[in-house]
C-alpha cells in the first residue's frame, strides 16, 4: 500500500505509517520487520527514503537495526517518567501499577574517598554507607542500584526491608530529599549488572547519576542506578526562554 497521499516529507509519513503498524500490532515487539527491500517496495518508496525513516525510529528507540541481521522493533518501556520529575524508583513502578520489592545484596561502611569528600563537602574521618541492592517489579529485577550515604543519616540499625531510601531518610533521619543534580547515559552490556537484571546481550542500560540534597541544600545521598532500557523511559520538558 503506497503512503504518497500528502504533502508532507516522504520519510515523515514512513514514520507515521511504520509507527501506527507498531500500534495496531500489525509487527509485534522483538519482531523482525520485512527486508528494506521489501518494506520499501510494499511502501512505494525508495531505499533511501526507508532509510532515513528508519533511522529516526532508531534515534526514538522504536526499533533497532542490527548489522547483518535486521531490523527489530523494541519493546515499550513499562516505566517512563520526566527526568525533571525527582520520583524515587518506588513511586515509578507503583505509578505503573506494578508492585516494588527488594533484593538486598550488600551495606558496607567505607572511608570516604577524595571523590566523596567533594560530593558530600564532609571531612575523611566521616564514614559512608553504600548499600548495593536490586530493585524488582512484579518480582522482575529492572532497576540496580549504587547509593552512598553518610552514616550520620542512618538510623542505628539499618532495615534492609525499606522499599524507599528517600522514606527512611525522611522518617528516620528527618532529611526530606527535594532535589537532585543529574546526569544519564545510556551503556551497552555490562558484565556484572547485566546477568543480574537478567538482560539479554543486546539489552543496553540507562544509567542515572545522581546527588540528592535537602531542602537546606545539604548533600545527602549519591546514587548510581542501572535502569533496564528496554523496561524505563526518560523524558524531558525544555520551555523556550
Amino acid at each position: 500500500m503506497s503512503i504518497k497521499s500528502d504533502s508532507r516529507h516522504l520519510y515523515l509519513q514512513v514514520i507515521d505509517h511504520l509507527k501506527q503498524d507498531i500500534k495496531e500490532g500489525v509487527y509485534q515487539e522483538r519482531e523482525k520487520l520485512p527486508s528494506e527491500f521489501d518494506l520499501a517496495k510494499k511502501l512505494g518508496v525508495s531505499r533511501a527514503t526507508l532509510r532515513e525513516a528508519l533511522r529516526i525510529l532508531e534515534e526514538e528507540n522504536i526499533i533497532t537495526r542490527r548489522h547483518g541481521v535486521g531490523t527489530f522493533v523494541n519493546v515499550k518501556p513499562l516505566f517512563t517518567s520526566g527526568i525533571e520529575q525527582l520520583n524515587s524508583v518506588t513511586k515509578m513502578i507503583e505509578q505503573a501499577g506494578m508492585k516494588p520489592s527488594t533484593i538486598f545484596l550488600s551495606s558496607v561502611s567505607l572511608e570516604p574517598t577524595n571523590e566523596d569528600v567533594r560530593r558530600f563537602s564532609c571531612s575523611y574521618d566521616e564514614k559512608i554507607t553504600m548499600i548495593e541492592r536490586v530493585r524488582t517489579a512484579n518480582g522482575e529485577p529492572v532497576v540496580y542500584c549504587e547509593d552512598k550515604v553518610l552514616e550520620k543519616f542512618l538510623p542505628d540499625t539499618l532495615s534492609h526491608d525499606q522499599e524507599s531510601i528517600f522514606n527512611m531518610l525522611e522518617v528516620e533521619s528527618q532529611r526530606k530529599i527535594t532535589y537532585a543534580v543529574a546526569e544519564i547515559e545510556p551503556i551497552s552490556y555490562h558484565e556484572k549488572i547485566s546477568p543480574i537484571l537478567e538482560c539479554d546481550p543486546e539489552t543496553a542500560l540507562l544509567v542515572l547519576k545522581q546527588m540528592h540534597f535537602d531542602e537546606t541544600d545539604m548533600p545527602i545521598l549519591y546514587s548510581v542506578n542501572y535502569f533496564r532500557a528496554d523496561k524505563f523511559s526518560f523524558h524531558v520538558l525544555r520551555k523556550r526562554i
